[in-house]
């Protein structure tokens, strides 16, 4: 049994174990109410994001919806990403941005899951990273699923969105193909940047660098299960240190998405899957 298989079972036991727990004190249907709703109700989350002086935003406010970690496969259906896409474009995105996972157990899916996300590059560029479990089953597959229907995967490399605004991103951290000063060569020094990353734990690397001023993230489902006054039982690598929500470290700023899909077992509780809607924003006063 190799690492990552090591890694798969013995973080699906401990997740199951916190889901079978969170039933037993959860009032609200235990696993029934895990599988049957919470696990498809989608959550938007609203995000304001402050840009700083010495590296303004041209222009207006500047919105961008992010979805992560479909994972396309055997458990999340093709609709249930559709749900998600429709939930984006009603947020009249400037820019849309995937960070990672479009897939789980087999590329074979990579085109339905592509097709699900193709209605949101008919509104705004698409932008996106390749995550781990893209690497598992096949990336070039993915990545080529994805181009098809003319959503950029950016590997290592970044691409100008708007005056003064660059969006770069690294290639799995994971897999140990994630190059930061490869991602950033062609950006500006001047330049706000914007910075997709599938393992949010990755933030202490970029922070040291001082270039990026927001790191987008998914990676960690927020735990998928999540029990009142403990937290996750479980976390996948990667995402012990920040598994949701915003956070400041350092000059950079941090989002960490819960995932729009699922992995094994197929059960959310306290921890809803998400759309996130982030503005890019000057400071007050």
């Amino acid at each position: 049994m190799n690492e990552k298989q090591r890694f798969t079972r013995r973080y699906f036991l401990r997740l199951m174990m916190g889901s079978a727990a969170a039933a037993g004190i959860s009032t609200l249907g235990g696993l029934g109410y895990a599988g049957l709703v919470e696990a498809h109700w989608l959550a938007l989350q609203h995000v304001d994001i402050p840009w700083s002086a010495t590296h303004p935003l041209q222009g207006d406010d500047f919105t961008i919806v992010q979805l992560s970690d479909l994972h396309r496969g055997p458990v999340m259906t093709a609709e249930h990403i559709t749900r998600a896409v429709n939930l984006a474009l009603g947020q009249s995105p400037d820019l849309a941005v995937l960070t990672g996972d479009y897939v789980s157990e087999s590329a074979d899916y990579a085109v339905s899951c592509a097709e699900a996300l193709s209605p949101l590059t008919a509104h705004c560029p698409v932008l996106a990273c390749l995550g781990n479990h893209d690497h598992w089953t096949d990336a070039e597959r993915v990545t080529q699923a994805l181009t098809d229907v003319r959503i950029t995967v950016l590997r290592n490399t970044a691409q100008n969105v708007a005056d003064g605004l660059w969006v770069a991103a690294v290639d799995d951290v994971w897999e140990r193909h994630a190059d930061l000063d490869l991602a950033l060569e062609s950006v500006p020094a001047d330049a706000t940047i914007v910075l997709l990353a599938h393992e949010p734990d990755y933030a202490d690397r970029v922070a040291q660098d001082g270039r990026v001023h927001l790191q987008l993230s998914g990676h960690s489902h927020g735990g998928q299960v999540r029990i009142p006054l403990i937290g996750p039982p479980a976390l996948p690598y990667l995402a012990h240190k920040y598994h949701s929500g915003r956070h400041r470290i350092g000059s950079l700023w941090l989002y960490v998405n819960r995932g729009v899909g699922m992995i094994q077992p197929a059960v959310r509780l306290n921890c809803r899957p998400e759309v996130t809607r982030l503005r890019l924003r000057a400071p007050t006063g």
